[in-house]
């Protein structure tokens, strides 16, 4: 076998190093700068490095040592970047309710003191003498943590470090990811129904018909995902093209509640994915020979009982794939359930871009983004799996 020269081989380099250099930049940096975020949290430690050496060995069984003391008196004299205190004090009063107030109050009570005065915490905020101030501190000195992994599922570490469910008052993610799956499962469905028949219709016919149904099913990819969205928010309205039509016909007498609730969500989200689901199915159907539904016919098979019989299990690679296809789609959708939806019909995507937007909770935001890539990447082999099998086990 001759040896590739190496100007060839530099050559081959240097066509695919702007395509190494974009997935890099704009999607492997991007994943591990959110996996580092759901894991991380060095901000407490970072802007008390003495605190966190000192208080390493302290347990709340027993008073806290006078070296404890010192040495967050020194971090905080010492302590130059604001904004890096400021977030280490909002960390810590995301854990303990009061920590701003008595870390703003210490802080002040510090640098109004001498250069060498010695700082009786307890006697600037009673609060020191709490034993639950001073393990809050401790907990938030480790750079890394489960904690936001843990809360992204309603989790949370007792005192002693036990994994125990979250109160029931803040604990909505649960909640929230079921809601998620399930609106999914519900346009999957109905991708499903629609889309099996219409990739069996398409899959039948031939020359402009077939090019016809494929184009209908092809152009909303053509389409903005805003702009389709926006169309159907005008036609669900109480006014809007469907009720309209409907009241004129007779069906209604009163509008129907078909937007800002499931309904509409469920409807626009079909529309938009049903091409992930018609175009799987049909690139199984048209590899099916013709003649196996006449065969069965000329067998005694009736048309419903050759579909279920031979078409169908043929056809269920493509249809699995078309519905973990648009399941993997849906579960991350944003636009459509925000414009579309109601209060009570938010995805988790929503949850993630107010953490990410309204509160700079980036550390929360980064783990339920994980913990929904996690999920679609099960999806995802599950589906790179059957899509490149021919025909499932047993089938």
């Amino acid at each position: 076998m001759s040896k590739v020269p190496a100007r060839d081989r530099l050559a081959a380099l240097v066509l695919v190093a702007p395509l190494v250099l974009f997935l890099a930049v704009f999607f492997l940096w991007p994943l591990w700068t959110m996996i580092t975020a759901a894991v991380v949290d060095d901000g407490v430690g970072k802007v008390f490095p003495r605190t966190a050496v000192a208080i390493r060995t302290w347990t709340p069984d027993e008073p806290v040592p006078a070296k404890v003391r010192q040495a967050l008196v020194t971090d905080l004299r010492n302590t130059e970047d604001q904004q890096a205190l400021g977030e280490a004090v909002r960390r810590l009063n995301s854990a303990i309710s009061g920590f701003r107030t008595l870390m703003s109050r210490t802080t002040s009570a510090i640098r109004e003191a001498p250069e060498e005065a010695e700082i009786d915490l307890a006697g600037v905020d009673p609060r020191w003498g709490e034993p639950r101030f001073w393990l809050a501190l401790k907990d938030a000195m480790p750079p890394y943590t489960d904690r936001f992994l843990l809360a992204a599922v309603d989790l949370k570490r007792d005192s002693s470090g036990n994994i125990v469910p979250e109160s029931p008052e803040i604990a909505t993610n649960r909640l929230i990811m079921g809601r998620t799956f399930l609106v999914s499962a519900l346009v999957t469905f109905v991708c499903a129904a629609i889309g099996l028949p219409y990739a069996m219709l398409a899959a039948a016919v031939t020359g402009w018909k077939r090019n016809m149904l494929l184009l209908a099913v092809l152009l909303p990819l053509w389409t903005s995902l805003l702009v389709r969205t926006a169309a159907w928010f005008i036609l669900l309205q109480n006014e809007g093209l469907i009720n309209r039509s409907l009241q004129w016909l007779g069906l209604i007498d009163a509008p129907l509640p078909l937007i800002f609730n499931r309904t509409g969500v469920v409807i626009a989200m079909s529309h938009v994915l049903l091409p992930f689901m018609v175009l799987p199915i049909y690139s199984v159907l048209i590899g099916i020979p013709r003649n196996l539904m006449p065969a069965a016919a000329s067998m005694g098979a009736g048309p419903l009982r050759a579909f279920w019989r031979v078409l169908l299990p043929l056809s269920l690679p493509g249809l699995l794939s078309g519905c973990l296809l648009v399941f993997m789609v849906a579960i991350g959708y944003y636009i459509t359930p925000a414009l579309v939806g109601g209060a009570n019909d938010q995805m988790i995507s929503s949850i993630i871009a107010f953490y990410a937007l309204s509160t700079a909770n980036w550390n929360m935001a980064g783990a339920l983004g994980l913990i929904l890539l996690l999920v679609t990447i099960a999806l995802y082999l599950v589906y790179g799996r059957l899509s490149t099998s021919r025909q499932l086990p047993g089938v």
